[in-house]
């Protein structure tokens, strides 16, 4: 059986509104999402804003500090940031060159308390609470395609892919490759990424892709003898 679906690509994207056709077997699909789900929920990296307590706010804060930056970089510092930065009020009312000098540890400090400080300031201003639509959430400082998907994931539940690097090289290894260089524009690539997502755990599900992409699918020496998708991965 091979499922065919059409959707509109979501996101900031030169793509957005088109509509592209991915042939995929329901069998190879539902494979997919069940050995990540039980490949995460053995294998899975545990971090300060992953357990169950977490607020939205730790959630979408981490999401900021997270780009371009390796998790475990930003796991060491971020209840430090968190104790300091505990709100969105916290973040408004904060000198950016102070938030700046808290988050040195990470690197491209400048851009990212401009940025963390416009955020701060527009939640601030709506008590916290973030839009309802998806163009309204992009018009926030600093929101992108990503930043977006996360929101509406972690605030919403939406199934949104949280598609970075890590993910698009192991959605490609195993179905097969985009054509754009630029992953926020390719249209199978979005679609793909949209596609493979569970009804349930999206969250979860999220995070299982990354974790395979950072710890197993590797960009460099991948660990293909411990990978359990390798007998039907499209990698050389």
């Amino acid at each position: 059986m091979v499922a065919f679906a059409y959707c509109r690509i979501m996101g900031n994207s030169k793509a957005a509104g088109k509509n592209i056709r991915i042939n995929i077997t329901k069998k190879k699909l539902l494979e997919f999402q069940r050995t990540m789900l039980n490949w995460y929920a053995k294998n899975g990296r545990s971090f300060p804003w992953r357990n169950k307590s977490s607020s939205k706010y730790k959630l979408v804060i981490a999401e900021f500090l997270l780009q371009r930056t390796k998790a475990e970089t930003v796991a060491a510092f971020f209840n430090t940031f968190i104790s300091q930065y505990s709100s969105w009020k916290k973040l408004a009312e904060a000198p950016e060159v102070v938030i700046g000098e808290a988050i040195q540890p990470i690197g491209l400090w400048r851009r990212r308390a401009s940025t963390l400080k416009r955020i701060g300031t527009a939640m601030h201003k709506r008590s916290g609470r973030f839009p309802r639509t998806r163009r309204e959430i992009e018009a926030l400082p600093g929101v992108g395609q990503y930043i977006a998907n996360a929101i509406e994931v972690f605030c919403s539940n939406k199934r949104r892919p949280l598609l970075d690097v890590n993910m698009a090289r192991v959605l490609e290894r195993f179905f097969g490759p985009r054509k754009l260089a630029d992953i926020r524009y390719d249209p199978y690539l979005q679609k793909l990424a949209h596609d493979v997502l569970p009804r349930k755990k999206i969250k979860e599900f999220n995070w299982a892709i990354l974790d395979f992409g950072a710890l197993v699918c590797k960009a460099r020496s991948p660990a293909c003898n411990n990978c359990p998708l390798a007998k039907k991965c499209k990698f050389p």
